[in-house]
């Protein structure tokens, strides 16, 4: 039993990543309708955007985007915390709904 609570206690204190690729009309219109807003509550989730660009070092695959990110969080639970969080909710509707020019692509993914 001792060792099943200890998997489940390793499991909970893994950091996760967010992976967001997407392609906006405006990265200027991004910044100030959606990012000056949408970080303070990433960091209030315990987040942080540890990278970010428009133009990724694509090696495999089609790139569609111009801004690709990555976000890291304490744990999985806190990285679903934020995305489905009600303050966030009315951000990730104008990004989805009025500032991508296509459907982009947000994977969650556990660390190591």
């Amino acid at each position: 039993m001792e060792s099943k609570a200890k998997t489940i206690e390793n499991v909970a204190t893994k950091p996760a990543y967010i992976m967001v690729q997407m392609k906006v009309e405006s990265l200027e219109e991004l910044n100030q309708r959606y990012a000056q807003f949408a970080i303070p509550i990433l960091l209030k989730h315990g987040g942080q955007m540890i990278a970010g660009t428009p133009a990724p070092n694509v090696k495999e695959g089609d790139w569609n985007g111009n801004w690709a990110a990555v976000l890291q969080f304490p744990s999985m639970e806190a990285a679903e915390g934020w995305y489905n969080s009600d303050e966030y909710q009315p951000y990730k509707n104008l990004r989805i709904n009025e500032l991508q020019s296509e459907a982009g692509r947000v994977v969650i993914i556990p660390g190591m």
